[in-house]
């Protein structure tokens, strides 16, 4: 196994961390309905739920925060974030929002009108929502490869199928797109980057049609580092000059500051387009704030502008990427099924592979992460299909061809320690994984059902 360097920073302050004996763990999950977005915090020993809004903020960031402007309007933390944005970005207006989904709304609020249809190189939850609240259908424009978890030695699986985007403009019109998701990374396709080249095409056809090229950015930085390891031509770009160029073949991103902005709150929109920009100011200020804060403070609008500046540094992500990877080759030795290659934010268990017993209608990504709670206090998260959904029109449930159980690792949180734990941890379930039973629901809200819904073992 490949030996990776350390932590490329040092602990200054620390959080106590507690072992989670085999009773509260079962009263626990018990307690939860088997869903772990319902386990409490202090019932965790390593809280793999999610990269979302848990990364550890620097000193700089630390120090940031107390030069929060918090006047209601001109905030100046607000105008050195927009100077970053487009420093690293390229774009030309920001609209800032309390998170990513404040600006998914947004976007799709101002752009969607009921019979449209939205490409994306793969679904995201909350993404997809927003699009058919407003009355869109989501097409899954994805390489085929996206769809195969164990085919390894693709670089790019996030990569747009420009065959299927081309036939979907051919069958339904220009006009009924209003723009193309373009996710960097791909989230539920194991965190898998999209080429520059890639990026680039999906440009070219979009302008050819009318058609915008709106970015989900919220792992960008991700992306731009699989590119300059991955991507002939861009070994010796910085990881700035390679995230600007991937934002200049686009019309406009949303983002999710508490990913590869470094920060626990916040996020944004972007735009080129100075019509649609007033719009989303317009608009912001009626569900947000006022369009120089947008639900946010200004300190945390400072300790995002720093957190950008920082993401970019090749140390930094560096390790992240790696610290994944290590994860990765620990349990691809011992034969635990996951999506490859590794991601940049996340380990992927194939459930399919890891419980061949269980039927997808027995949920078993949704079993296997409260097996995996129940035996370590390791908190994971499903991403299959009850993360899917229903179909809006049929009511069945959309069954995706990935059935996965997700190990999401914050930014400077955990050590390669931490990742040994978990390692074992599903090794030892790996070996033990015909006691593993499926789940039925108890408990089914309308939308977003993986956020609430409540399980019971079959």
């Amino acid at each position: 196994m490949k030996k990776f360097m350390p932590e490329p920073f040092k602990i200054k302050s620390v959080e106590p961390m507690y072992f989670i004996d085999p009773e509260r763990r079962e009263k626990a999950i018990q307690d939860a309905g088997f869903n772990t977005f319902l386990i409490k915090s202090k019932d965790c020993y390593i809280d793999l739920l999610t990269d979302s809004g848990t990364s550890a903020m620097s000193d700089k960031q630390w120090a940031g925060l107390m030069i929060g402007d918090e006047a209601y309007a001109g905030s100046e933390n607000f105008y050195h974030l927009e100077e970053v944005v487009r420093e690293y970005f390229g774009f030309k207006h920001l609209v800032p929002t309390h998170q990513g989904r404040g600006a998914e709304n947004i976007l799709s609020s101002l752009t969607i009108k009921p019979g449209d249809y939205v490409p994306g190189n793969m679904y995201f939850t909350t993404t997809r929502f927003h699009q058919e609240r407003n009355g869109a259908k989501f097409v899954d424009v994805i390489c085929d490869e996206a769809h195969n978890p164990d085919m390894d030695g693709v670089p790019f699986k996030g990569n747009v199928s420009l065959e299927k985007l081309q036939k979907l403009i051919d069958e339904v019109g220009a006009d009924k797109i209003p723009y193309i998701c373009l996710a960097v990374t791909v989230n539920l396709a194991g965190g898998q980057p999209v080429s520059m080249a890639n990026i680039k095409a999906v440009s070219e056809l979009c302008k050819k049609h009318g058609i915008k090229v709106m970015y989900d950015a919220t792992r960008c930085v991700e992306n731009a580092y699989f590119i300059k390891e991955r991507e002939a031509g861009f070994e010796d770009k910085s990881i700035k000059e390679i995230l600007f160029e991937m934002f200049s073949y686009g019309d406009g991103c949303t983002m999710s500051g508490k990913k590869d902005c470094l920060t626990n709150n916040g996020g944004f929109l972007c735009l080129n387009d100075d019509d649609l920009f007033l719009e989303a100011k317009a608009m912001v200020v009626q569900f947000e704030g006022m369009p120089s804060y947008g639900g946010l403070a200004g300190r945390d609008m400072e300790a995002m502008a720093i957190g950008i500046k920082e993401s970019v540094e090749y140390d930094y992500i560096a390790h992240r990427v790696n610290q994944i990877r290590y994860l990765g080759e620990r349990l691809d030795a011992a034969g635990v099924p996951m999506v490859k290659p590794y991601g940049g934010h996340a380990i992927f268990l194939d459930a399919r592979a890891f419980l061949p017993h269980l039927e997808q209608d027995q949920f078993p990504a949704q079993a296997l992460a409260a097996a995996i709670y129940r035996t370590s206090g390791v908190r994971t998260m499903e991403r299959g299909i009850v993360s899917a959904g229903r179909n809006i029109e049929t009511g069945d449930h959309h069954r995706p061809k990935l059935e996965t159980v997700r190990l999401t690792i914050p930014r400077r949180v955990y050590t390669y320690a931490h990742m040994d734990y978990v390692a074992d941890a599903c090794i030892e379930l790996y070996k033990n994984r015909d006691s593993i039973r499926g789940l039925k629901f108890e408990y089914e809200p309308k939308v977003l059902r993986f956020f609430t819904g409540r399980f019971s073992e079959i």
